[in-house]
């Protein structure tokens, strides 16, 4: 390492990140008897935080920020976790140990543990570059909205019919706001829930007054001056508009990883134990593209809460010499209006559907079948459900009768 390249810092293991996975992999590193230094490296100036909140309470404002953050600013002190903020990483000498960050410095490491998550997919049509367009993707994002709120913006479009475009919608429903979804799919919710969810939330939306466009594009952001004054469809309606969100999917951010040759295509590539094909260089969360039992092994990409922090531990075992693969099975939520959607494994290949329960009474879980076998579950304020489904996915369950799981007077316990 240069003499410059060290008087920038160096640390036994740099987590670059400041997500879930990345505050996670350095609890984790503590808690597995790790004494050596670590250091945190993230783009934003802020502390770690929890972003899912970002689209619900903390826009709603229900939660303050120091609410939403992973842990107090001097707990990362108290646990000698140096915290770097503000600068991201553009290069990775990964032969050398070394990092080249934004600000121009250098920082040393013996061990990496790449948890940068991903951008946002913006939008690259006439007028994106407009005032009043939100990605929702950090504090600032919905720090713009809120102040665009409190600034009289009453309508809103939003583009993008899944979670984070849908718990929007519902917050500015909430706080008065004219809202209309717009979805290029036939259906909300169509990348990641079957049919029947798609047309409960779809139901949901509608009763709340969110007027929603399905099978329909965006080929305009139309505006005056600098400022969003409302969105161009692709059949030449232009909705009205004070402020525009945008969820239409996410970017894994490891440009840095592939440029210095590290394997992948959909983010980077990481085998069981997290570590990517660059020696010493581990990857984590919603960029680590990873060959999951509960997808019958496809390498696929995770965004979750869930993912970050089990891959975060996986990693730190590792490191302390405790390799144990990573099989945790994976489970989302969702908060829209009063309702709590929670997930349990992945519908990946499903064949056939099983209904228990009744979406009128806004109680319903919906299980996804392969083959004659649960492969997940989707449980719509059915807490007792959800919890059973988790331990019944982990039990690797044969072939269930489709009427026993319709029938919500037998426990799913019972089925294991």
């Amino acid at each position: 390492m240069s003499d410059a390249a060290a008087s920038s810092g160096s640390a036994d293991v740099v987590i670059v990140g400041t997500g879930h996975g990345a505050a996670q992999a350095a609890i984790a590193l503590r808690q597995q008897g790790h004494e050596g230094s670590i250091m945190m490296i993230g783009r934003e100036k802020l502390a770690p935080y929890e972003r899912p909140p970002l689209s619900k309470e903390y826009l709603a404002g229900d939660k303050t920020f120091e609410r939403i953050m992973i842990r107090p600013e001097k707990f990362w002190a108290d646990k000698g976790v140096e915290l770097r903020l503000g600068s991201g990483v553009t290069e990775i000498d990964w032969m050398r140990h070394e990092l080249t960050l934004s600000d121009g410095s250098h920082v040393g490491y013996r061990k990496l543990i790449w948890a940068g998550g991903a951008d946002p997919r913006r939008l690259s049509i006439p007028g994106a570059n407009l005032k009043g367009i939100f990605y929702v993707r950090n504090k600032s994002d919905a720090d713009g909205m809120m102040t665009a709120l409190e600034a009289g913006a009453k309508r809103a479009v939003v583009i993008g019919g899944g979670y984070i475009g849908l718990e929007a919608a519902a917050v500015l429903r909430k706080m008065g706001c004219e809202v209309t979804v717009v979805e290029m799919q036939d259906r909300l919710l169509a990348r990641v829930a079957g049919r029947p969810v798609s047309e409960f939330y779809a139901e949901e939306h509608t009763r709340q007054g969110v007027d929603i466009r399905l099978s329909q594009g965006v080929s305009e952001i139309v505006g005056d001056d600098e400022d969003v004054t409302g969105v161009l469809l692709d059949n030449g309606e232009t909705l009205p508009a004070d402020m525009v969100i945008v969820g239409i999917g996410i970017i894994p951010a490891v440009a840095p990883l592939i440029a210095a040759g590290a394997a992948g295509s959909n983010g980077v590539d990481v085998d069981v134990f997290c570590r990517t094909t660059l020696d010493d260089v581990f990857a984590i969360g919603d960029c680590a593209a990873h060959a999951n039992p509960y997808a019958d092994s496809a390498v696929i990409r995770l965004e979750s809460v869930q993912n970050a922090n089990d891959m975060a531990n996986t990693v730190a075992k590792a490191m302390a010499g405790e390799k144990q693969p990573y099989k945790a099975l994976p489970w989302f939520w969702s908060n829209q209006y009063d309702l709590k959607l929670q997930t349990a494994g992945l519908n990946t290949g499903y064949d056939a559907t099983v209904l228990r329960g009744d979406p009128a009474t806004r109680k319903f879980t919906v299980v996804y079948m392969k083959e004659g076998r649960p492969i997940a579950f989707d449980c719509v304020g059915t807490m007792k459900d959800y919890v059973q489904a988790r331990k019944l996915l982990e039990s690797e369950p044969g072939k269930i009768d489709p009427e026993l799981l319709a029938d919500t007077d037998v426990p799913i316990k019972e089925m294991m």
